[in-house]
């Protein structure tokens, strides 16, 4: 499988990952207004890293090279 930089890409993982950054700035009024609360904050930092990991995944045009091993490993070729 070959790489290819897609500007596409490029700007939708930074997408991605800008919005996780918001989740992480801003994860006590999230987690207030749309969750538990206290109880939940840890999760919603956690959801917000997992989304900026992801977004630079997709921006390096990396995310189909980790599919395709997911894939490979469920299905076997």
């Amino acid at each position: 499988m070959d790489f290819t930089f897609s500007f596409g890409w490029l700007f939708g993982g930074l997408a991605i990952a800008l919005a996780g950054g918001l989740i992480v700035i801003f994860y006590r009024q999230i987690a207030d207004n749309l969750a538990n609360g206290v109880s939940s904050y840890d999760k919603i930092k956690l959801f917000g890293v997992i989304a900026i990991a992801i977004g630079f995944l997709i921006a390096a045009n990396l995310h189909i090279l980790v599919l395709t091993f997911i894939t490979n490993i469920l299905f076997g070729r």
